[in-house]
């Protein structure tokens, strides 16, 4: 049986490691399905040590690692992602993104930082280690079709009894630990739409269809599907993030696009939307004597943690005897989107969350471009899935 205690003591003995790596990575970014140095960084680390190593899954950057115990039993996989986001840092730090225009503002790189060194850990204890674990290391976490997608396809994981994952979190303090069980995480959709007009001179409107004054009716109509369309009971978020209008000011434009998303958390709920969203955009144009081209695509499924699996969690982080967790906290179900949702829809697993604040009162949510997290957060990451993996494994 694995000895908990000493793997904590391991943690601790390491835990400037973990914070040397994360800086590494988080001065090093690279995006989505870009991630080659990355990769290559992450293999290099398991090179020559007593696993089984795959890279380039599927084409892609993801890399799995195979630790197998000394008995045979069960086999727990354990996600990380790695990918960064285009984003300027504008934090004033040693370790600041040296990428132009990337940046780490997720906590991808703790996330890697964390898992690499705990493997490390428990390849070295594997004769105490009962059953066998898959360290999954996974590309393409913030852009569709997402790195979990390609991964699942690939077939490496259809062993796996479980799975679990961890996001850290500046939304929470340091030291708690955030969970739901069942519908926790969003599905996402993504739209682009082409609006067609006729442009012309601003003084002569009666001789153009002008695209932005449909685009602009549409807008405020779209949103009548969440106060109009879907249940009350039920959640969707419609959001434009990019209306491009731009021209002269006393020009009609002949076209205008918009771009945003879709939040829901059934899928019931989601080919409602999409429905109604073709509905309105179509009556619309038709008013307006425009036309459109549209792209609606159904981006990461709902993330669905497993009942028994968070239950699992839960009490053996709570049973651990953990100093550093202060605080457990049922953080219900949230509109924001996760790849890891591909893994939940065929291996039973749980995603939980670490708070992971800064000090001070000064903090910014993920994807800021001073997004910045306290890294005692990868210590009790590192512990709290080390708890998870020996709880699963030995029961």
């Amino acid at each position: 049986m694995l000895d908990i205690k000493k793997v904590y003591q391991e943690i601790d003995k390491r835990y400037d490691e973990i914070v040397e790596i994360r800086r590494y990575l988080h001065m090093h970014p690279e995006l989505s399905f870009h991630e080659v140095k990355t990769a290559a960084y992450i293999a290099d680390f398991y090179k020559g040590k007593d696993v089984d190593i795959v890279t380039n899954i599927a084409g892609g950057n993801g890399i799995v690692v195979t630790l197998k115990g000394n008995k045979a039993g069960k086999t727990v996989a354990v996600r990380a992602d790695f990918d960064a986001l285009p984003i300027q840092e504008e934090n004033d730090i040693e370790y600041k993104s040296q990428n132009p225009g990337v940046m780490h503002a997720c906590g991808h790189d703790g996330h890697t930082a964390y898992l690499m060194v705990l493997a490390d850990i428990l390849i070295g204890m594997k004769d105490d280690v009962e059953g066998t674990i898959k360290f999954v290391h996974q590309p393409a976490e913030e852009t569709p079709p997402g790195g979990a997608k390609t991964i699942m396809e690939s077939g490496i994981l259809d062993d796996a009894d479980a799975i679990f994952g961890i996001h850290v979190m500046t939304t929470a303090p340091v030291g708690t630990v955030g969970y739901h069980p069942g519908v926790t995480q969003a599905g996402r959709s993504y739209f682009k739409v082409r609006i067609n007009g006729k442009g012309g001179h601003g003084s002569m409107p009666h001789l153009s269809n002008d695209p932005i004054v449909a685009a602009s009716h549409f807008v405020v109509g779209v949103q009548s599907i969440v106060s109009r369309r879907v249940n009350p009971l039920e959640t969707a978020v419609v959001t434009i993030g990019s209306f491009d209008g731009k021209g002269s000011f006393n020009v009609i434009n002949d076209h205008v696009e918009l771009e945003g998303d879709v939040r829901t958390l059934s899928g019931e709920v989601r080919e409602l939307v999409k429905e109604e969203f073709e509905t309105i955009l179509d009556g619309i144009m038709k008013a307006y004597k425009c036309t459109y081209d549209l792209i609606y695509s159904h981006d990461y499924p709902v993330l669905v943690n497993n009942p028994e699996m968070t239950e699992l969690v839960v009490n053996a982080i709570k049973n651990s005897g953990l100093t550093e967790v202060k605080d457990f906290v049922d953080c219900g179900q949230v509109t924001g989107s996760e790849d890891m949702a591909y893994y939940l829809e065929k291996i039973p697993g749980s995603y939980y969350y670490v708070g992971a604040r800064p000090k001070g009162d000064v903090w910014y949510p993920h994807h800021h471009p001073k997004f910045n997290i306290d890294e005692e957060s990868l210590r009790i990451s590192a512990k709290t899935m080390a708890t998870v993996i020996k709880e699963y494994l030995e029961k």
